[in-house]
């Protein structure tokens, strides 16, 4: 059977299951399983870049924020950022920078991400690189890149995540290791793409 779709994901699901009055509880399932990928997958297609606009020592992350990777200021030399953790942040704002000026280092709070030192009353744009959240599947949005390239991962995923409700205990170490393969596979895919085509070139030094 295909597994293209939302629909034919909860279908295979059942059918895998043997069970046709789960329809409420596949959808949960799936949900579940989603929920699992964004703690513990990161992969280059869920790589964002976004634009913000910093005017004050505060900023709101993106509602589908999941890590931070890199934030540049975008002066005329754009410059990386340097995280801090928020202990540290604290003690560097108190000790050196306790007046606004150009920041230099970001951490993570909540949902907000804070810099310091503050920008004042100037407004800077930075460019976020983060990892976000893998667009969920409905109704209305029936599909994406992970059940498109990696259907494996729904279908053993959504299943585990299904042995708890059914109290079916003897399942989870079949579905597990399926899944666990199938992680495995993603990462191993992961790293042949970021090393592919990257021979190293030796460049002859000029004489005289």
């Amino acid at each position: 059977m295909a597994l293209g779709t939302y629909a034919q994901l909860k279908t295979s699901i059942a059918d895998w299951l043997n069970r046709s009055d789960l329809t409420s509880a596949i959808a949960d399932f799936i949900m579940l399983a989603e929920a699992e990928f964004n703690r513990t997958v990161r992969v280059r297609q869920m790589i964002v870049r976004a634009n913000a606009t910093l005017d004050s020592e505060y900023t709101q992350l993106p509602s589908d924020f999941l890590q931070m990777e890199n934030l540049v200021l975008l002066t005329t030399t754009p410059t990386k950022l340097e995280f801090l953790s928020d202990e540290q942040s604290d003690d560097f704002y108190t000790r050196y920078f306790s007046a606004a000026g150009t920041p230099r280092y970001y951490t993570i709070i909540g949902d907000t991400f804070k810099v310091v030192p503050s920008p004042g009353t100037d407004t800077t744009q930075v460019q976020m690189t983060y990892y976000g959240k893998i667009a969920a599947l409905s109704d209305n949005n029936t599909t994406n890149w992970l059940l498109t390239k990696h259907p494996d991962l729904y279908l053993y995923g959504a299943l585990l995540q299904s042995a708890p409700y059914l109290q079916d205990d003897s399942r989870i170490p079949v579905w597990n290791a399926a899944y666990e393969r199938g992680i495995e596979a993603m990462k191993l895919e992961q790293e042949r793409a970021n090393y592919s085509g990257t021979t190293p070139r030796v460049r002859a030094k000029p004489m005289g």
